[in-house]
C-alpha cells in the first residue's frame, strides 16, 4: 500500500518564498530528490558517508569518541575506535533514513520489517487508555516510527526546527504517516491525545534546557534527563510502553514494542525518569552502534564537577 500524496500548501506556505529561505527550500529539493534514491544507492552511499564523517567533522567525533569512552569503559580503545567508525557509517545511513521517511516512497514490500508487541497496544487501546511510546535517538527511528503507523495511529512530540521552511517540509513529511504531531511546548493538545486514547511516540533520552529535569544514572553516569514521561504519564493516565527498534544485518528491520512498566508513575519524578532511562539505557546497548552518539548527553554535570569530557 502506498503513501498518500503530500496536502498541497496552506495560504500561510506561501510566506515561506521570501528570499531567506531559498537556501533551506534547495536543501529540502536535494533532500526530497535523496529520499527516492534507489535504496541500494542510500545503503551505499550512505555508509560511504562515515570516513568523510570522520575527516569532516572532527568535532564530533570527538563527541562520539567521549560518549562511548563515558559509556563503554571496559571497552579497549581499538574496540572503541571500531564501534565510532560504524557509528558514523550508520550515522550516514541514517540520514538517508530520516529523508526516506520525511519524503521518500515507503512501499509494501520495502523495506522489509517485522512489528513485535503490538498485543500491548490493542489491549491498551480495548481499554480506552492512552500510550505513551517512549524510544531512544537510534539513526533509524524516524523510518521505524513510519512503518509502525501503518499498524497502529501515532502522534509524535518534537523539537521544531529553527528555520521556518525546513519546520513545514519536515512537519508536512511526518504528518504523511503520523495522526498528529505536537511541538515539544503544546502540552495541551498532547494531553487531550493520551486523555482520549490516543498513542504519542517521544524519546527523552537527549538533555535539554527546557522543560524540568533531574540527574539519574544513565551507563553508570549522571545525566541530566528530562521528567517529561513521569509527567504526562501523571496528568493523563496514560499506559509508558518503551518502544525499541534496529536495523538487521540484511538491511531489514525489527520493531519492538515491550510491554507497558508496571506501577508508573510513581510519586517520585526522579524514580520515574531513573526507570525510564534504565530502559533506554537498555534498549542501547543491544545496537550501541545505531545510536546516535553525537549528541553531547553528559554536558551538564552536578554542582562540584566541571563537566569537560567534550573539550578538546
Amino acid at each position: 500500500m502506498s503513501d498518500p500524496a503530500p496536502s498541497p500548501p496552506t495560504p500561510r506556505t506561501l510566506r515561506l518564498g521570501h528570499p531567506r529561505h531559498w537556501g533551506p527550500w534547495l536543501g529540502v529539493a536535494l533532500g526530497w530528490c535523496a529520499a527516492r534514491t534507489p535504496t541500494w544507492f542510500q545503503r551505499r552511499v550512505g555508509r560511504a558517508l562515515g570516513p568523510v564523517l570522520w575527516r569532516l567533522l572532527p568535532a564530533r567525533r570527538r563527541v562520539v569518541e567521549a560518549n562511548l569512552a563515558l559509556c563503554f569503559p571496559g571497552l579497549d580503545a581499538a574496540a572503541r575506535e571500531a564501534l565510532a567508525h560504524e557509528n558514523l557509517a550508520q550515522t550516514g545511513l541514517g540520514l538517508f533514513e530520516f529523508l526516506r521517511a520525511w519524503w521518500g516512497r515507503v512501499s509494501e514490500g520495502s523495506p522489509r520489517y517485522t512489528v513485535e508487541g503490538l498485543e500491548h497496544l490493542e489491549a491498551l487501546r480495548a481499554q480506552g487508555r492512552g500510550v505513551l511510546l517512549v524510544s531512544a535517538h537510534f539513526v533509524h527511528l524516524e523510518l521505524c516510527a513510519r512503518l509502525l503507523c501503518r499498524h497502529v495511529p501515532v502522534a509524535g512530540m518534537y523539537r521544531p526546527h529553527g528555520d521556518a521552511a525546513m519546520e513545514w517540509a519536515v512537519k508536512a513529511g511526518r504528518l504523511r504517516y503520523a495522526c498528529a504531531m505536537f511541538a515539544r511546548d503544546e502540552l495541551r493538545p498532547a494531553l487531550k491525545h493520551l486523555k482520549s486514547g490516543g498513542i504519542l511516540w517521544f524519546a527523552p533520552d537527549q538533555e535539554s534546557r527546557r522543560g524540568d529535569s533531574v540527574f539519574v544514572p544513565f551507563f553508570g553516569r549522571p545525566a541530566w534527563s528530562l521528567t517529561s514521561t513521569h509527567q504526562l504519564a501523571r496528568l493523563s493516565g496514560a499506559a509508558v510502553c518503551p518502544f525499541f527498534h534496529e536495523r538487521l544485518a540484511d538491511g531489514s528491520y525489527r520493531l519492538e514494542v515491550q510491554a507497558p512498566l508496571a506501577d508508573f508513575p510513581s510519586k517520585d519524578a526522579t524514580a520515574d525518569t531513573a526507570r525510564v532511562m534504565a530502559a533506554l539505557e537498555a534498549m542501547i546497548r543491544r545496537a550501541p552502534s545505531q545510536y546516535l552518539w553525537l549528541h553531547q548527553r553528559f554536558k551538564t554535570q552536578p554542582e562540584g564537577d566541571r563537566g569537560d569530557a567534550y573539550r578538546a
